[in-house]
């Protein structure tokens, strides 16, 4: 999990304007980026599947990665993190309402940074 959110957004070296602007080409890209430089499929999913929770077969790592990947930024999205939380009460058996209070806790002190990081990322421009 910690390697896929430190690298699902990868395939943005062959995709830069997705850096900066909205795309999917950057998963399917990333994917590939990670297989061809023997990164295990295992790991190389996370490129791919970030964005993708409603498949089949997604996991709690997954749904992390994807968490993270908008939380950073200071966006909730209701439905992965209800996903996420149904995940966590069924692995952990606790009560879900429980898994909610403590995730959103947590999401709410990591997306009220979320200017902070998006101003320091701003001063770092990818072009020129």
């Amino acid at each position: 999990m910690l390697f896929g959110a430190a690298t699902h957004d990868i395939g943005k070296v062959r995709h830069p304007d997705e850096l900066s602007g909205p795309g999917s080409a950057h998963e399917a890209a990333g994917y590939e980026l990670l297989l061809q430089h023997g990164v295990a499929e295992s790991s190389a999913r996370f490129a791919r599947d970030h964005a993708s929770w409603h498949r089949d077969g997604i996991d709690v790592d997954d749904l992390l990665v994807s968490v993270a990947d908008k939380v950073w930024k200071g966006k909730r999205i209701t439905d992965l993190e209800e996903l996420l939380v149904d995940r966590l009460a069924g692995v952990t058996g606790r009560e879900r309402w429980s898994v909610f209070l403590d995730l959103d806790e947590i999401l709410d002190r990591i997306a009220a940074d979320a200017d902070r990081r998006l101003a320091f990322q701003a001063t770092h421009p990818v072009r020129g």
